[in-house]
């Protein structure tokens, strides 16, 4: 008995990898996702390991966990992949308080961010052209 399962998002040729409650705000992280949409995945991982960026290192942990998840899980081929979207969401914020002067507080608010990289095997040029014709 029990639940039926549920149906894929993505395509065949999609594999993703999502990391969750990320210590930075989103428009922070939006910078640095914004940096490798579209581009190969190999490209993208050099672009995040020599980014001056403190997030960086996040992002390319998520990014090497979808491309391993795209050849262990999909068998796709590795070299042809790219980063077809790099989505970012705001979660919930902790909130803080800072004392201020004459007795008043002020509010501190440290954003948590998600982050979902969707990386697709790209088809190969005789394929796209032969479809465009078509």
């Amino acid at each position: 008995m029990g639940k039926k399962a549920r149906e894929r998002d993505l395509a065949e040729t999609d594999a993703q990898a999502i990391a969750t409650a990320i210590r930075v705000s989103p428009r922070k992280l939006n910078l640095v996702a914004g940096l490798i949409r579209g581009k190969s995945a190999e490209t993208a991982l050099a672009e995040l390991a020599f980014s001056r960026r403190r997030i960086a290192g996040d992002v390319r942990k998520v990014l090497q966990a979808a491309i391993a998840n795209a050849e262990n899980n999909h068998q796709l081929d590795v070299d042809r992949l790219y980063v077809k979207a790099a989505s970012v969401g705001r979660t919930a914020s902790m909130r803080r308080f800072h004392a201020r002067g004459r007795g008043r507080i002020g509010g501190i608010e440290k954003p948590i961010s998600n982050l979902t990289v969707v990386v697709s095997e790209r088809k190969e040029r005789k394929e796209r052209e032969s479809e465009e014709k078509a």
